[in-house]
């Protein structure tokens, strides 16, 4: 009796622990293809490029790199002595202009007013026409003066966003170009996430739902929401030709695996204390998968 109970004691254990291993397996499958994760997961941010808007010698850097730096903060200054002497040639030109404009507009008054006998109607119209070109002068002497200002307060670099320098590479004596990025400036206020998710698990997912985020080599847990989804992948097996036809790839692989999409998650407000970084890995799960089993691609 006893060796019967034993018996029967180590089958019911043996197919406990079956049904248990099936049980588990089935939910560690369901959680691997069914629930929309990924460990292929973006922080990414703004990244704001400064370039001067004029050309000079670099005189004065007032940042250093990966300091945090408010919205309009002078982060250098490029030598503004040129831009001084045109400021006021650009003011000598205006006064200029503004008496030519006096003289000519009194003299098309005068004429106006005289008799018919003493100045003809050619001569009151070419003093009005006269009049008429100094006023435009004028005025085009006063947009000079009004660019001539702005070139000088141009000389000094501002930020434009809140934010951490980063990639400082401009020197005092650094000769500045138009246009040329001189260092770059991360948005405070921009970080998000991407989450690179296989395709088949899109139809997972919609607009709106929550989702968390795990960085990658620590136990800090964001929250954010998607926010959209891409609209298309470039096709690494059909480039275009250079007579631009499709340039099929003859060979086809058997083995197809899931092409990958960016979804944009946007971040909850993050905590204090917590440190991100454009560029770091992170875990993305997209909660409350069932949610909905309509195509994400097809909803506004």
């Amino acid at each position: 009796m006893n060796t019967r109970l034993l018996q029967f004691s180590r089958f019911a254990v043996t197919l406990t622990i079956l049904v248990l291993a099936i049980f588990l397996g089935q939910r560690l499958w369901q959680h691997v293809m069914d629930t929309p994760w990924t460990r292929d997961g973006r922080v990414r941010a703004d990244v704001v490029n400064i370039a001067p808007d004029i050309d000079g010698l670099v005189v004065q850097v007032l940042v250093h790199d990966n300091q945090f730096v408010r919205r309009n903060d002078v982060l250098f200054r490029i030598d503004p002595a040129r831009y001084r002497e045109a400021l006021a040639a650009a003011q000598a030109e205006a006064e200029q202009r503004r008496a030519e404009y006096t003289m000519k507009q009194a003299q098309a008054t005068r004429r106006a007013m005289v008799d018919d006998r003493v100045v003809s109607g050619e001569a009151r119209q070419d003093a009005s026409l006269a009049a008429a070109i100094a006023k435009a002068g004028y005025q085009a002497a006063l947009e000079r003066l009004d660019l001539a200002k702005l070139n000088l307060v141009r000389t000094e670099v501002r930020s434009p966003v809140d934010g951490w320098v980063s990639n400082l590479l401009v020197r005092p004596g650094d000769y500045a170009h138009t246009g040329t990025a001189e260092l770059a400036v991360i948005d405070q206020h921009s970080f998000w996430v991407y989450g690179y998710f296989e395709e088949n698990k899109l139809q997972l997912m919609q607009t709106g739902q929550p989702a968390r985020i795990r960085l990658l080599g620590s136990h800090i847990e964001l929250t954010g929401h998607v926010s959209g989804f891409a609209h298309g992948i470039s096709d690494r097996d059909n480039p275009t030709g250079a007579r631009l036809l499709a340039n099929v790839n003859p060979s086809f692989n058997w083995v197809r695996l899931a092409q990958r999409v960016p979804v944009r998650i946007d971040l909850d407000p993050v905590p204090p204390g917590v440190h991100l970084v454009a560029g770091m890995t992170c875990t993305v799960i997209v909660t409350h998968p069932s949610a909905s089993r309509a195509s994400p691609l097809h909803r506004k």
